[in-house]
């Protein structure tokens, strides 16, 4: 029988959430014929007890389960070698970071199949947290509002229960008519789309946006099109824009001349523009004074986004003039910024049950059965040792180059 085994996390800041709630792991179990164990944890946000109330087995070690999963990253020496392991590496970009970790998973001729690697046929991810980033990104732009200018103090989405908790704090925000852009269109902006509105914040189109003056607060929903042009006047095309970015051009400046918070959801390839410069920060047409990087890119294409921040220090300043970090709310010309980059933790509960949901209807049934879709091979990154055909480029990043 097959043994599937969900590990404690193990990454440090803490992250409380896991891959399969207790009742998850219990169909799992019941419909695809396998055992599911669960290590032992003392800060994941459902309890031993919660999955022993099911039927499952509690134990100190998983090393003899076939399949691990997990979330963050697992620490190279809780790696177990000549296993299956799922969880969210960040190497795929060749982050600095994570070089030794995936030179271990090679050592220890681990397969490694990456939660953002798994795709369908179409190329779209199958499973994810991103609206979860998304909820908890945008509220915290909206948190950080209010103590920035003094204007409302709400719970953290940390210190709620659950999402149903958490929208009690809505009717608390009192924004005056300011200006909110939001950039992108999927999952993470959606998420964040469903908090500005839950707050009571009108969307008006990036043309209204830039044109009109309101009486109320109200936010745009960027896609690439609307801040992103080609280099020779021609049209934008988005499947060219994704696959040839330095055809392309940043065009965003002409939004931060009327923005007030900027929330940042697009993901961003290093080969596509930025938006804007630390130059054109300190430009006296810029008017952007809180950021809400969701996408969390260090020294990405927002240039005050200079480190990650945590959820118990979730915001900082940058000093534009200066190019540095500063204490948080310290100076009415610098650029609060919330950079935390494991949003989800914030509500534990409600983003590992949707996040299990995916993984039971869209995962596992590829992963026990027999992957006529590619779904599971496309996400492979590495087997028995080496990395494979799709991830190849990854070479010179193993390598040190």
């Amino acid at each position: 029988m097959t043994k599937i085994g969900i590990i404690k996390e193990g990454k440090i800041p803490i992250d409380r959430r896991v891959p399969l709630t207790p009742q998850q792991a219990k169909q799992i179990a019941e419909k695809f014929e396998v055992e599911v164990l669960v290590q032992s944890s003392d800060i994941r946000c459902f309890s031993d007890d919660d999955y022993r109330n099911e039927g499952l087995s509690i134990v100190d070690s998983v090393e003899d389960c076939d399949i691990i999963l997990g979330v963050k990253e697992v620490p190279m020496n809780n790696l177990i070698p000549e296993k299956t392991h799922f969880f969210f590496s960040h190497t795929i970009k060749k982050q600095d970071y994570n070089r030794d970790l995936l030179r271990s998973i090679l050592d220890k001729k681990i397969r490694l199949i990456d939660w953002e690697t798994l795709t369908n046929e179409n190329g779209n991810r199958i499973i994810a947290f991103g609206r979860w980033a998304g909820i908890v990104g945008a509220y915290n732009g909206l948190w950080t509002y209010g103590k920035r200018y003094n204007l409302f103090n709400l719970r953290r989405a940390n210190e709620c229960f659950d999402y149903e908790d958490l929208k009690k704090e809505f009717e608390k925000i009192d924004l005056p008519n300011i200006k909110i852009a939001l950039t992108g269109g999927g999952r993470v902006t959606k998420g964040a789309m469903e908090v500005l509105l839950g707050a009571g914040i009108s969307q008006v189109t990036p043309h209204e946006f830039l044109t009109q003056r309101f009486e109320e607060p109200v936010f745009t929903q960027l896609n690439s099109r609307d801040y992103n042009k080609r280099k020779d006047g021609g049209e934008f095309h988005r499947n060219e824009f994704y696959s040839n970015p330095e055809l392309y051009e940043g065009d965003f400046l002409k939004y931060s001349k009327v923005t007030d918070v900027l929330i940042a959801c697009a993901f961003w390839d290093p080969a596509a523009p930025v938006l804007f410069r630390r130059e054109d920060i300190i430009r006296d047409d810029f008017d952007i004074r809180i950021i809400a990087d969701i996408t969390c890119d260090i020294e990405g294409s927002i240039p005050s986004t200079k480190k990650p921040s945590t959820i118990d220090d979730p915001i900082y300043d940058y000093n534009p003039s200066d190019d540095e970090v500063e204490q948080a709310l310290t100076d009415e010309g610098n650029i609060t910024v919330m950079a935390v980059d494991n949003l989800p933790c914030e509500l534990p509960r409600d983003a590992s049950e949707s996040f299990g949901n995916e993984l039971v209807n869209n995962v596992i049934p590829h992963l026990l059965g027999n992957d006529e879709k590619g779904i599971i091979h496309r996400a492979t990154i590495t087997k028995d040792g080496a990395l494979t055909e799709k991830y190849n480029y990854l070479n010179d990043y193993v390598d040190g180059k």
